[in-house]
């Protein structure tokens, strides 16, 4: 039952294991070039396992310690995972055991795979998006790693290595807006995070932009599912 899950959810991951490779593999080579050992690297995607947040967590350990702004960064960057879980909230009832680790192991690709595909007929369907979950934290420990094993072998020019996660969202962005026409979330992302750097400066925006954006969203949530709902009509 377990094998044929198992083979029945790897093909589901193989757009993911892509993506986590290579996000890894970057995100192991900026921890080492912070001078952490590479092991950190591996630590950090086991019991992290947050893409984007690790990205954060690398500066966040090389300054100053300040636990409630990181806190409220934390909270707020990972904020959307509110909504995932309400959403699969039916969907891991059964999953007994195995329930923590999906809550655990929910990340934005993981959750667009669960979206976007449905346990085949014959196959248990608790254990096939358990190892979808797992496939996919697999893929990013394995890049993280080899990432950070590379960086501390090769020595190499790092610049501007910590871009990939910016680089990541702005084609994430471009697609959302090339894929719809309701640009209503995007322009909000985009004005309220200027607003915020015009009046409180390049280095300490982020949060009340992060909190700025999650109250519009949720303020226009229901015109925005409105307008997704007709343009899919």
């Amino acid at each position: 039952m377990k094998r044929k899950a198992l083979r029945a959810a790897f093909p589901y991951t193989l757009p993911v294991m892509i993506g986590y490779i290579f996000l890894g593999i970057g995100f192991g080579i900026l921890l080492t070039s912070k001078g952490f050992a590479w092991w950190w690297a591996t630590i950090m995607a086991v019991f992290i396992f947050a893409g984007s947040m690790q990205f954060v967590a690398v500066d966040l350990l090389v300054s100053a310690f300040n636990p409630l702004s990181t806190f409220i960064l934390t909270l707020t960057v990972n904020a959307r995972h509110l909504f995932y879980g309400f959403s699969m909230l039916s969907r891991f009832q059964s999953m007994g055991k195995k329930k923590p680790y999906m809550i655990f192991a929910l990340t934005d690709e993981t959750y667009s795979v669960f979206c976007g595909v449905d346990a085949p007929a014959d196959v248990n369907a608790d254990w096939f998006y358990f190892f979808i979950a797992l496939l996919d934290q697999v893929y990013w420990v394995l890049g993280c790693t080899l990432g950070a094993l590379g960086a501390s072998i090769i020595q190499f020019n790092s610049a501007g290595i910590d871009f990939v996660m910016t680089a990541l969202f702005i084609v994430i962005m471009i697609e959302q807006w090339e894929k719809t026409r309701n640009h209503l979330p995007v322009l909000i992302g985009i004005i309220t995070s200027i607003l915020s750097i015009l009046v409180f400066g390049a280095d300490k925006f982020i949060i009340p932009a992060m909190i700025g954006i999650i109250l519009l969203l949720s303020l226009f949530r229901r015109p925005i599912e409105q307008r997704n709902l007709n343009e899919h009509a």
